[in-house]
């Protein structure tokens, strides 16, 4: 956890320690969810990055009976 100042123009950074962990790069999307009074960042991943996640999944899997 670590404290961000708001600029005049509303803009905050984000600590270099958090960038490395979440791995956020230059110009990737953020989704901003406010909470409850808080806000929560997500980074938002482009597709490429989402390329092969299900390899290997089991396809034939076996449906009931009043599902055919």
């Amino acid at each position: 956890m670590e404290a961000v100042k708001v600029s005049p123009k509303f803009q905050i950074s984000i600590p270099a320690k958090i960038m490395k962990s979440l791995n956020i790069k230059a110009g990737q999307k953020v989704l901003m969810i406010p909470i409850d009074g808080r806000i929560e960042m997500v980074p938002i991943k482009d597709a490429k990055s989402l390329r092969g996640i299900a390899k290997g999944i089991e396809l034939n899997i076996e449906k009931e009976a009043d599902r055919l």
